[in-house]
């Protein structure tokens, strides 16, 4: 009996941190984009992050290795960083494509990638999505880091801009 509680109270207290560590996440995920030790801070606790592990804190963990390679000092760690950040982010956008808050960390990598390396082929793809199930998120606090999103960027237009 008591075996089985205490793996109860493993398992909930897991949970429970898993959902404490997404919302640091969320939070500090769009203020690391002009901060290197946001990025760091992060890319720190990502850093155990495999693809074993949830979609989202993939998608994640790719979107701040392509924050770390717009602070890199060297080329190769540029290159690299960036390499390995997209693949990652492809990687849960094909294991959860319908998942909005992934599709929109790939339109806000996308869009913040410079021309030349050619990674912008999703932007119409993945606003549209954010625009047809915006409406279905369940979490507020993603909402509104959603809506932020939106309202700052290039690629929605005034009307798109009116979410609700």
């Amino acid at each position: 009996m008591f075996k089985e509680l205490f793996i109860f109270c493993a398992l909930l207290f897991s949970i429970i941190g898993s959902a404490q560590e997404l919302k640091e996440i969320r939070t500090l995920y769009p203020k690391a984009v002009e901060s290197t030790e946001i990025t760091n801070k992060l890319d720190g606790e990502l850093a155990k992050v495999t693809s074993s592990n949830k979609s989202v804190l993939l998608a994640y963990k790719g979107a701040v290795l392509t924050l770390k390679a717009k602070f890199a000092k060297s080329k190769k760690d540029k290159k690299e960083f960036f390499k390995e950040g997209v693949f990652l982010i492809e990687s849960a956008v094909k294991a959860e494509s319908s998942n909005i808050e992934i599709r929109y960390l790939r339109l806000s990598v996308q869009e913040n990638s410079p021309r030349f390396l050619g990674y912008h082929k999703n932007i119409e793809d993945d606003k549209q999505f954010v625009l047809k199930n915006y409406a279905s998120i369940s979490s507020a606090e993603l909402k509104q880091i959603v809506k932020d999103f939106v309202m700052t960027s290039e690629n929605f237009d005034e009307s798109e801009k009116n979410l609700q």
